[in-house]
């Protein structure tokens, strides 16, 4: 069993804009922790005992929820990027903190499930480069599809739209060293997009497929940050509260995530929304399917917009998630 890992947790958050501006993606709160805690105390149950973490925005976010790693059971120490180096100029970047010839890659965006045990045997025993982990695609208007052959051999990567039946990559994977060296430290090289097809271009037994029936949760948009958060609490119906609330006994809340020291006003109604650490909502405001954020110093984006001392984002494409993660 291969018991070291990489998390990627270096990204700016784009997509989850306002929500990223004051937290690092993967230090955003899921069921009342953040992210990237319960995606390593995942690892642990995996028998993972040492990971990296790679650091770009708000890293502060990230170390002080985690630190050395001692109270979830990791070694955890941190991979700084100055420049965003992408996925797979990040893990070269951090070999040398690894110190190993073969590791997990764990994307800091998501919570899923597979078995590492499994996929460590499936891999040393195939002798690739990289072994990633796939479901059926789930929705591939949505997201680019991999095709595999008979034999468990990665082909090609496929955009988003194809009709053809395919693979949705869950963001884990098991890689050799080796998968990085044909560019050098520094240098930004994104995986699926470049490396990989290089790979498979070499060598067609370069990339596994790992084909498993794991749940996966996508955390990569408002939306999807708003129906994990819910499905996970299991309020799916109700509203997610973070802790030291100050909430009018009138105010509505629908279906909404609340983070840390939020206070909202008489007769507020909020419905599908996230209203982010701080804020005070005003009496009688109403927001529908919007990220609130304290505005600070923050200018306004696109499809955002300032409403007194708040930054908001309205969203689309709320999509309820009925399943949860297997125990």
């Amino acid at each position: 069993m291969d018991t070291k890992a990489l998390v990627l947790t270096a990204g700016i958050g784009t997509r989850l804009r306002p929500l990223t501006l004051d937290r690092a993606k993967a230090a955003l709160p899921v069921s009342g922790e953040p992210l990237i805690r319960q995606i390593l105390l995942w690892l642990h149950t995996q028998s993972i005992d040492e990971t990296v973490l790679n650091l770009h925005h708000r890293p502060e976010t990230i170390t002080q929820e985690i630190g050395d790693g001692g109270d979830i059971g990791l070694r955890v120490r941190y991979s700084w990027e100055p420049n965003l180096l992408g996925s797979a100029g990040g893990p070269k970047h951090a070999l040398g903190i690894l110190s190993s010839k073969r590791f997990f890659i764990i994307n800091g965006d998501m919570l899923t499930d597979p078995n590492l045990k499994d996929m460590s045997e499936l891999h040393r025993q195939s002798g690739a480069l990289v072994t990633m982990a796939l479901i059926e695609n789930p929705n591939p208007d949505r997201y680019g599809s991999v095709n595999v052959d008979h034999d468990g051999w990665i082909t090609n990567f496929m955009p988003k739209g194809t009709t053809t039946p395919g693979y949705h990559f869950i963001g884990v994977q098991l890689v050799e060293a080796k998968a990085f060296e044909s560019f050098s430290d520094g240098e930004i090289f994104e995986s699926v997009s470049e490396l990989y097809p290089q790979l498979i271009e070499r060598n067609s037994r370069a990339i596994r497929a790992f084909i498993c029936e794991s749940k996966f949760y996508d955390i990569g948009t408002l939306s999807d940050y708003l129906s994990t958060c819910l499905s996970l609490s299991g309020e799916k119906e109700n509203t997610v509260i973070g802790s030291r609330p100050q909430i009018a006994s009138d105010a509505q809340l629908v279906r909404s995530v609340i983070l840390d020291n939020v206070k909202i006003g008489s007769k507020c109604e909020l419905v599908e929304s996230i209203v982010g650490d701080g804020v005070q909502i005003p009496d009688g405001t109403q927001f529908s399917r919007s990220a609130i954020v304290k505005a600070k110093n923050h200018a306004p984006g696109p499809d955002e917009y300032l409403k007194g001392d708040l930054l908001i984002k309205p969203f689309e494409n709320f999509r309820p998630i009925d399943s949860t993660l297997s125990q």
